[in-house]
């Protein structure tokens, strides 16, 4: 057995990927899309012509209205290909502004309903601001299932429980970037490693409370820089990873034994936290990792949502 069947034994394995090519030898239940991944795709030879489509049947439009567009007609390929869902984000411009996430939100939903796709099999992702939250709290009211992403602490995982958001997307690798970068030449990489990974042990925290108080909001680990981060999370419901090391896992033989026990946490001595808007804001700014990690994420994605939007308007010109 290689480890990527092993980990399907413990956890549901997702792609994190725009490259739907890529999708059919791999096998993922789901698969992930943000701007960035998107961006990367599009500029490869055998996506021009889905970018040249998407510009000429829709003459006139809007450039925030064509990249939707294009991210629907990149999920719609996924759909193709995946038996489960596809997550597809919200422009990382409007994490500030909750009723500006909602409706492009449900702009995403109706291209999606207009192409014919079950909307069961859609999460719409937003970052995990307070904003963010606010806008995914209404939509699950409203029967819209989304996915927090750009998270990287434990009051961003509770606050998203308490809006009883279908899915969060807690961060491993950036995490560990951070705390890499801040020891310099005092990292000792073998001993924070695997379980002792502070991106790991983030994600199990979340984990081992979600099971512990019987939360509904499914924990999918995100953003890995090696194969031990990933295995050190086996039993978390979903784990998104990248095409590269999906690859790695099926190529490597060897059983994956389950690191995260939801049994297990159901007997931890932990306490009920809950977060209001001060508190969320209070505790977000008193970890600078993910303020700082959060801000950065907004960023880039942003700034690669603009890049789309200049990749769309000169197909255009």
């Amino acid at each position: 057995m290689n480890q990527l069947d092993g980990l399907k034994q413990h956890t549901t394995v997702v792609a994190d990927t725009g490259d739907f090519h890529q999708l059919r030898a791999l096998q993922p239940q789901d698969a992930t899309t943000n701007p960035s991944l998107i961006l990367k795709a599009v500029q490869r030879p055998e996506y021009a012509a889905l970018l040249r489509e998407v510009v000429q049947q829709n003459p006139g439009k809007p450039l925030d209205a064509l990249a939707d567009r294009l991210i629907v007609r990149f999920g719609q390929e996924i759909l193709h290909t995946v038996p489960g869902r596809v997550s597809s984000e919200v422009d990382a411009r409007l994490s500030f502004d909750t009723n500006a996430t909602l409706t492009r939100a449900e702009q995403l939903i109706e291209l999606y309903q207009a192409a014919g796709v079950d909307t069961r099999r859609v999460l719409i992702k937003i970052a995990a601001t307070w904003e963010g939250i606010q806008a995914a709290r209404e939509l699950e009211q409203r029967g819209i299932s989304t996915n927090l992403t750009l998270l990287f602490s434990f009051p961003q995982a509770v606050a998203c429980a308490d809006a009883r958001v279908q899915l969060i997307s807690p961060f491993v690798g950036r995490i560990y970037d951070w705390y890499r970068k801040q020891a310099g030449a005092q990292w000792d990489e073998a001993a924070s490693s695997g379980s002792n990974d502070p991106g790991v042990q983030s994600v199990k925290a979340i984990f081992d409370h979600f099971k512990h108080f019987g939360v509904r909001t499914e924990v999918m680990g995100a953003s890995f820089r090696n194969v031990g981060q990933i295995l050190a999370l086996a039993g978390c419901d979903l784990l998104t990873i990248s095409p590269d090391l999906l690859q790695q896992l099926a190529q490597t033989e060897g059983s994956v034994p389950l690191a995260l026990d939801a049994a297990q946490a159901q007997s931890l001595p932990l306490e009920p936290v809950h977060f209001d808007e001060a508190r969320f804001r209070y505790a977000l700014n008193d970890n600078a990792m993910a303020t700082e990690k959060l801000a950065e994420g907004i960023r880039a994605f942003a700034a690669d949502a603009v890049r789309l939007e200049q990749l769309l308007q000169a197909q255009a010109s």
